[in-house]
């Protein structure tokens, strides 16, 4: 008897209506990033409005990122008898609920509950998203997919700070939250047009998001990547200050700097899908030793504004475009349970990007920007080292396998 398994891609015949999904999907992924980063620029009208402190109006953001780790770990084992088009949908329809409750939000409780709601629904699509990819696309189309995600990602996170700050001079800082609301709109009429029913396609529930890490590949991968977004983030985070008091630059200077990172971020998605259909292993070790020497080299060329421009360029373009190589990976080495593997990824990625920028922010205030650009390269260099580790078992491993042969077992 044939049983097919969740990650098993959808017939041929729909590969056309597939790809439309996966554009629908970008755009969802693009809307998502643009709320969860709009509080960035509008904090201060934010906190005016509401009478807050500009620190506790902060807590817009960090309350999406923590309500984005509990979803991400939870959601495999709660959706695992719900058709994924239907959750999907669902997931979208509360992302324009969050940016309605955020627009009107007449208390600081009431913002609180919209951004909660936009941290679940950032959990939920990330852990679902290669999982879908690799039901949406043959095996061969998956990094491509998931690099136009990733694009869209990108984008996002390029635009949503000034795009935000545009706004909310204009039509302050409620309605560039409601300018959200027509896109979400849009997204969930496209996405209910073209996603396929994606019922639960197996016999016995999917294994815990927690007991994933009991594979010894998966665990490695995990690490792997906790390090890397630890590493990304010590120094991302502080890249302003380093550019305004190292290098010296002056706010148009800085915007075109960082400007030129979100392009070329652009770009290394697009390239980044080329590369791993044939050198998975190769990019997933490269990535991180190569932002590894570029922290270092900002260390020593920081003070030349040229040299710091190129350095970001390079750091833009690969730190954008690794986190495909690693939903890739994902989908390689666990595409049998790659919603719980997703919500496993997701809850590491966010908790490092918390634990990087911390780690950093304390070593930059007491040592200097050396130090914390030190302890970037060190991070991204571990990183390195446990990615070999990992995309060696990928190689040698059971999930070698094809995909198209995991389409059933007897």
């Amino acid at each position: 008897m044939s049983i097919p398994l969740a990650g098993a891609p959808l017939a041929p015949a729909s590969r056309s209506t597939s790809w439309g999904a996966v554009f629908a999907l970008t755009l969802c992924v693009s809307t998502l990033i643009a709320s969860e980063f709009m509080p960035v620029s509008l904090l201060t009208p934010i906190a005016s409005d509401l009478h807050l402190s500009e620190g506790r109006a902060g807590q817009a953001i960090s309350v999406s990122g923590l309500f984005a780790v509990l979803t991400s770990l939870f959601i495999a084992s709660v959706a695992r008898s719900v058709d994924r088009r239907k959750l999907l949908l669902g997931l979208t329809g509360s992302m324009l609920v969050s940016g309605l409750v955020t627009a009107l939000a007449p208390s600081f409780t009431v913002l609180m509950v919209g951004r909660a709601l936009i941290g679940v629904v950032i959990g939920g699509f990330w852990s679902l998203s290669a999982a879908t990819v690799m039901r949406l696309v043959p095996e061969s189309s998956v990094p491509r997919a998931l690099s136009l995600l990733n694009g869209g990602n990108a984008l996002a996170t390029t635009i949503a700070a000034p795009l935000g700050s545009f706004l909310g001079q204009y039509i302050g800082w409620r309605g560039a939250f409601f300018a959200v609301v027509p896109l979400a709109a849009i997204t969930l009429v496209w996405q209910f047009l073209t996603l396929p029913s994606m019922p639960t396609e197996r016999a016995a529930p999917p294994p815990s998001t927690f007991a994933i890490l009991r594979r010894p590949r998966a665990l490695w991968g995990i690490l792997a990547v906790t390090l890397f977004f630890m590493g990304q983030f010590a120094l991302f985070t502080y890249l302003r200050p380093f550019l305004e008091t190292v290098t010296r630059v002056g706010v148009s200077t800085l915007s075109l700097m960082l400007l030129g990172m979100g392009v070329a971020g652009l770009l290394g998605t697009y390239l980044i899908g080329f590369l791993v259909t044939r050198q998975l292993s190769a990019v997933l070790i490269a990535a991180p030793v190569a932002m590894a020497v570029i922290a270092v080299a900002l260390v020593v060329l920081g003070q030349s504004v040229a040299a710091t421009a190129v350095l970001l360029v390079g750091w833009g373009l690969i730190g954008t475009a690794a986190p495909v190589a690693w939903w890739t990976w994902l989908s390689r080495t666990l595409p049998r349970d790659a919603e719980a593997g997703g919500g496993l990824m997701v809850a590491a990625i966010q908790l490092a990007i918390t634990a990087g920028a911390s780690l950093g922010g304390l070593l930059f205030d007491r040592g200097g920007y050396q130090s914390t650009f030190v302890l970037s390269a060190a991070l991204l260099g571990g990183g390195a080292l446990l990615a070999l580790r990992a995309s060696r078992d990928v190689c040698v491993g059971e999930a070698e396998v094809p995909m198209a042969s995991l389409k059933s077992v007897t």
